[in-house]
């Protein structure tokens, strides 16, 4: 068995699980996939939350933050190095992406929620994620 977290067109999130990550793909290709809250059919596959072990009592909580400032920070460089930033202009170069017009590559940038429906409904794939900025995550 396999759980992703969900999200429909409205913005509801929730979690399906499935015997496997085909029959995810079979099960959204017929439709069958609809959100608990609206019964919306428009869904799509959210990164999963995670969480990061904190180590026990009596070690400094400094220590902590200076851990976490050093993923961000890992975590700010991979996406910089690895991804074009096309800013407001995502939505466009998902898409000419999407149609064969420009060359696949690892994009990033910002969308409104109607340019985010249109690329859900051209079958776009695409994850929303917040990022720090540098100033929150400086040592």
């Amino acid at each position: 068995m396999i759980a992703f977290d969900l999200q429909c067109s409205n913005g509801h999130t929730f979690e399906g699980w499935f015997e496997d990550g085909q029959s995810y793909e079979k099960q959204m290709e017929q439709g069958l996939i609809t959100c608990p809250i609206c019964e919306d059919t428009s869904v799509s596959k959210i990164p999963s939350t995670f969480a990061i072990k904190m180590p026990h009592k009596g070690v400094d909580s400094s220590d902590n933050k200076d851990e976490l400032a050093v993923i961000s920070n890992n975590i700010l460089n991979f996406i910089e190095k690895n991804f074009d930033d096309v800013g407001c202009d995502f939505a466009k170069e998902a898409l000419k992406m999407h149609y064969g017009v420009n060359e696949p590559k690892n994009i990033r940038g910002v969308s409104s929620r109607e340019e985010e429906k249109i690329l859900e409904k051209e079958g776009v794939q695409f994850y929303k994620i917040s990022v720090p900025t540098r100033s929150d995550t400086e040592i």
